[in-house]
């Protein structure tokens, strides 16, 4: 079906212009078949469209009365079609509902502000960001004065307790002030439950950390994000124009620049609601806000584990240490966003910064210094009953050597290791030798052992080699006149 004006400048081609019908196709874009057809036509007529049947048309009544009496789904009104017999397909009867119930585009008030009556908060998320040698899920905490629309931001890798209420502190710092209440919407941290029709159950934690600062909690209704729309379009506004294109290498580098773009571009333009910059607004609001509490707040989550064999506790996939005289016993956990407390019986016997990598092992030097000189005396008291072992004047040869060497531990060592190169009998000659003589070193002992394990040359046999050398051989005569001398002069000394 073509409209009247394609099918007057058909028309218009073949008796004005005399084109032929494939040069009338090709200039309006249309199939050679339909030219050809309406160009025989002396005039136009519309095609009266005719209402095709459905098998759909004998439930249309029933399917009003549904929704006049309830907003069933499509899907439900085709559940009970098909027991009133319908035989059609759901595709149709969706078609229908859509047709006489149209969607509802929902139209919401415009919340007005009084100076420091509240505030809006919420969380947001970006992606993933590099810790140490792992990735956590990147998220942002953003604040909003409803009246000023002075922002907050803050960067974080983790959504628990400890941060959301840090996150709180670090903004009420920045505005050095606590609006009235805290909006908010219906996160785990803040509201336990919150059924339709029915108050919020408050998270205790964070119904105390109110009471402790001075504002009130409000929850926003289930689904009802319009009803913090301030800090739903400063999420947005932080992703378009902070995130969007910045490059995240490091998660140490994000809040310092999040900070510069906050102080430089947030809350320094002219906000497209107020037509005013949000820090002058906040000087307006400054005198409406209430004082900080000066007191501090212990934002830490608490957690108990037991302490393993190696003095370890598990927390957040990596292990901390402990004192060993801890091992077996379930200590508590004080969890906040930059370090790891843990106490046994209300006494703090260690602290870690909190590490955001996985599955890292984080010990303090101190830990197992007693484990190791422990170690060590075990290590000294059989290397010292092996020294007295080699020879019983081993426990004097020990006492001169404590006398005589500031380092006898490192001779008594070196010995040991001699007894295992040259044996037992051997060594422990050594150390009586070494005794008789005053020599009380491992050098000494070295030297001994060595010069006794040096094997002089034997002198080699006569070989003859025939029986007529042996009858050959000449022996000089022995000279006797030195006897002879040797006797007379005996001879004369008795005279």
């Amino acid at each position: 079906m073509i409209s009247y004006e394609t099918w007057s400048q058909i028309r218009d081609c073949r008796d004005r212009q005399h084109m032929t019908l494939t040069q009338i196709a090709a200039a309006l874009h249309l199939a050679h078949r339909t030219v050809a057809t309406w160009a025989g036509m002396p005039r136009y007529e519309a095609r009266i469209k005719v209402a095709r049947t459905s098998l759909l048309d004998p439930f249309k009544g029933q399917v009003t009365r549904l929704l006049d009496t309830h907003p069933f789904s499509a899907q439900q009104v085709f559940q009970r079609l098909r027991e009133s017999g319908y035989a059609g397909g759901c595709t149709t009867v969706k078609d229908y509902v859509r047709l006489i119930r149209p969607k509802h585009r929902p139209a919401f008030l415009k919340l007005v502000f009084a100076p420091g009556e509240a505030a809006q908060v919420d969380w947001g998320s970006w992606g993933t960001i590099g810790v140490g040698k792992t990735r956590r899920q990147l998220s942002f905490f953003v604040m909003v004065l409803c009246y000023s629309r002075r922002m907050y931001l803050e960067f974080t890798v983790a959504q628990t307790m400890e941060h959301f209420l840090a996150a709180h502190e670090h903004a009420f710092a920045a505005f050095n002030s606590v609006p009235g209440r805290v909006i908010i919407d219906n996160l785990k941290t803040g509201v336990l439950e919150h059924m339709a029709g029915c108050a919020p159950v408050f998270n205790a934690r964070y119904l105390d950390y109110s009471k402790h600062c001075g504002f009130d909690i409000s929850a926003c209704n289930v689904a009802s994000g319009n009803e913090k729309g301030r800090v739903e379009n400063g999420v947005g506004y932080v992703k378009k124009n902070f995130l969007n294109g910045l490059e995240l290498t490091d998660f140490s580098a994000v809040n310092p620049a999040a900070q510069l773009w906050l102080d430089s571009v947030a809350n320094v333009r002219i906000h497209s609601e107020t037509r005013q910059r949000p820090i002058d607004m906040f000087e307006q609001e400054r005198a409406h806000l209430k004082p900080r509490n000066p007191a501090d707040y212990d934002i830490a989550r608490i957690g108990t584990a037991r302490v393993s064999k190696q003095f370890r506790v598990p927390f957040d996939s990596n292990h901390y240490s402990t004192p060993v005289d801890y091992v077996g016993v379930i200590v508590t956990l004080k969890a906040y966003p930059d370090r790891l407390c843990i106490y046994h019986a209300e006494q703090l016997i260690a602290r870690h910064n909190r590490c955001y990598d996985r599955h890292q092992d984080i010990e303090d030097p101190d830990h197992p210094k007693v484990l190791i000189a422990q170690r060590r005396n075990a290590n000294e008291q059989r290397l010292l009953l092996r020294f007295l072992a080699l020879t019983p004047k081993a426990p004097e040869y020990h006492a001169g050597l404590m006398t005589r060497r500031l380092n006898w531990r490192n001779h008594v060592a070196k010995i040991n290791a001699l007894a295992e190169i040259y044996g037992d009998a051997a060594t422990g000659r050594a150390i009586e030798d070494g005794l008789a003589f005053d020599a009380f070193s491992c050098e000494y002992i070295t030297n001994l052992l060595e010069a006794r394990a040096r094997a002089l040359p034997e002198a080699s046999p006569l070989q003859l080699t025939r029986r007529q050398d042996l009858l050959e051989l000449e022996l000089a005569k022995p000279d006797l006149s030195l006897y002879e001398v040797s006797h007379h002069e005996s001879k004369v000394r008795e005279k």
